[in-house]
């Protein structure tokens, strides 16, 4: 869509005072350049790519104990750049730079009252953690996991590991056995840090008794440290090595801390693909890569101040958490959630937003989605007038969900569609405060990434459907798979389509005049009927227009040499799926899409399957209507609804 629908433009003033203007003035003082817009500062920024991350290294004022003598040694070598070479820094030191009484996090509990803790607390808890956690033997390299719900403890025991130079990774306490198995198996931690369980929807969730399963294979882990949450005085006797939060932490007063020094390549997170085609790849992360890219989004494409008040609707084992976590860098207040976005109602995050003043909000399209399917208009019951920015990512956001953002949330505000990804730990394409927002399209490409639609000749493509690729090395590329010595699954993953070309498997387009990105959904779950690819976001938005329908997804299924699309769908209450029903389904999608993407069976059902993070998960759903194996179903939120896709009588014929 090359003309889509302007929905909001910056005013002057708020462009002018932005970082990003600040930002480019320093770049044309310092190199002589007369940047005025912001496709300039983005073309500069990948021509130039050692040039603008020294120039953001200064303007973010990283702390480092030695300098870099180079920041890149070969942007075009992917994977194998070296980045920041002969700095020594800490992750955690840069994001603790900040020792005051200003407010560090804002954390409320599902049904809880808040707690808050500033910034001069939060030094000291990480000091103590720390401390706890030298004691217990961790040391540079070791791995510390966390199966944590999103609350304060979680970023004092990351800040404390990273501060020691170990290694952290976090899971969501709603996973499985298998699935934290899965991941943490892989990894072999030294120390276990959980809670004892968690709140969702009204209920308490026990945590200990899983921990108890997960431990028997994890042989390696020596000690488990809980967080009293769910109870007051959780017992620990069920749980090898257990030791609860406070009396880890008991011997040891806060003291300044010793932040370990590092290379900027060494590990700091590891982080894990979803996991829903097989075992998850465990990705490893750095402390200098995920510094600057992070900083670099919070800063300049967030502008983000001190005086913000940041938020992410999250788990721990989203990378949305990482994310949100490095904004203490920047100095915002973070806020912190732990339950159900619906409970008691669709109003639970906006009451919250009001009554700690939000200014930016994030969340996932699913969410938004649920707001507009539920009627709820947050902007007419609530305050909301210090919100200046919703990010959404998770899956492409509609162009209704666009529209419904602007009417029934806030009207005066930037709606920032997001993409990335965990293997980068941060966004290819976002929202910036020099560019319009446009319905359907994420503002532009990030700073400093190299971002393109690819045509299948490797070729950049605009106005037409293409992969998502970098054609140019990152700070936050993984510095290498964990347990992957010859690189043979890094590479696998996405340098074998266009060698030497990240290619990140989404499918999108670029628009030639505004430079804005729409994203259609995940490459390898495109439809291809008649050779011809198809994303399968088109189809979702234009299934927007059928109230009857509440949720569908639609597959490829293999059939007579060919691929045909199915569609599953899920009703809205009193709707019946009926020669009417299919009619009008087929009819919108070829009149909003194309014949091509009419599919040639539509199959109701009960549920849509959900990865534990809301995505949309299309190609579990083709596994089981081709009888392939669903092979991590744990890292699924809704696994058993499987079940309503097989031997389906509907697809024999």
């Amino acid at each position: 869509m090359q003309n889509p629908k302007p929905l909001w433009r910056p005013s002057e003033v708020f462009t002018r005072n932005s970082n990003m203007v600040r930002f480019m003035n320093e770049a044309n003082q310092r190199y002589n350049l007369s940047l005025s817009d912001y496709h300039q500062l983005w073309q500069w920024s990948v021509d130039h790519i050692p040039q603008f991350w020294e120039l953001f290294w200064k303007f973010a004022g990283i702390i480092a104990s030695k300098p870099y003598h180079t920041v890149v040694d070969d942007p075009l070598r992917m994977p194998g750049a070296k980045w920041f070479i002969g700095a020594e820094l800490n992750f955690a030191e840069n994001l603790l730079r900040y020792r005051d009484d200003r407010t560090a996090l804002i954390f409320q509990g599902e049904g809880q009252p808040l707690k808050t803790l500033t910034y001069k607390g939060l030094y000291e808890e990480v000091s103590r953690m720390a401390q706890a956690l030298a004691a217990a033997g961790v040391t540079r390299g070791d791995r510390v996991a966390g199966f944590m719900p999103n609350m304060p403890q979680t970023i004092v025991a990351m800040l404390a590991a990273a501060s020691l130079g170990a290694i952290w990774s976090s899971s969501s306490p709603d996973f499985g056995i298998k699935g934290v198995l899965d991941r943490f198996g892989q990894i072999e931690p030294k120390v276990l840090v959980t809670a004892d369980g968690y709140f969702y929807n009204g209920k308490a969730f026990d945590s200990l008794e899983r921990v108890g399963g997960i431990l028997k294979q994890l042989p390696k882990v020596e000690k488990v440290v809980v967080v009293g949450y769910t109870r007051n005085a959780p017992d620990l006797s069920t749980v090898p090595n257990a030791v609860s939060w406070e009396a880890f932490l008991a011997p040891f007063a806060p003291k300044p801390v010793d932040f370990v020094q590092v290379p900027a390549e060494h590990p700091l997170y590891i982080m894990y693909s979803s996991g829903t085609t097989g075992k998850p790849k465990c990705m490893v992360q750095s402390h200098g890569g995920i510094l600057l890219n992070q900083l670099k989004e919070h800063l300049l494409h967030c502008d983000l101040r001190r005086d913000d008040v940041l938020f992410y609707f999250t788990t721990c084992g989203w990378m949305m958490w990482n994310w949100l976590t490095c904004g203490l860098a920047g100095g915002a207040t973070l806020v912190l959630y732990d339950g159900s976005p619906f409970h008691p109602g669709p109003e639970v995050l906006w009451k919250l937003a009001e009554q700690v003043g939000m200014t930016i909000f994030g969340t996932s399209a699913r969410y938004i989605t649920a707001l507009d399917e539920a009627g709820f208009e947050p902007g007419k019951q609530y305050n909301l007038e210090k919100l200046r920015m919703i990010c959404s990512t998770g899956s492409p956001l509609s162009v209704s969900g666009f529209e419904y953002a602007y009417r029934a949330i806030k009207a005066d505000m930037q709606l920032a569609s997001i993409s990335g990804g965990t293997d980068l730990n941060g966004c290819f394409a976002l929202g910036n405060p020099m560019l319009p927002v446009h319905a359907g399209e994420l503002q532009g490409p990030a700073l400093g990434l190299d971002v393109h639609a690819y045509s299948d000749a490797g070729q950049p493509v605009y106005d037409q459907t293409g992969e998502l690729v970098c054609a140019k090395a990152f700070p936050s590329m993984p510095v290498y798979f964990w347990n992957d010595p010859d690189g043979e699954r890094y590479r696998n993953a996405y340098f074998t389509k266009f060698p030497g070309v990240w290619t990140h498997g989404d499918f999108i387009s670029v628009n030639s005049r505004t430079r804005g990105i729409t994203i259609y959904g995940r490459s390898d779950a495109t439809l291809n009927p008649g050779g011809v690819r198809i994303g399968t976001a088109d189809i979702y938005t234009a299934l927007e227009n059928v109230p009857e329908v509440a949720d569908s997804v639609v597959v490829g299924q293999k059939w007579q040499d060919d691929v045909r699309v199915v569609l599953f769908v899920t009703l809205a209450k009193g709707a019946t799926l009926d020669d009417n029903l299919t009619k009008k389904i087929k009819q919108t999608i070829r009149e909003a899409c194309s014949p091509r993407h009419v599919p040639a069976k539509v199959i109701q059902v009960q549920e849509i399957p959900y990865t534990i993070n809301m995505k949309k998960v299309e190609l579990a759903v083709r596994n089981v209507i081709h009888g392939d194996p669903v092979t991590n179903k744990d890292a699924l939120a809704n696994p058993n609804c499987l079940k309503q896709y097989e031997d389906r009588e509907e697809l024999n014929h």
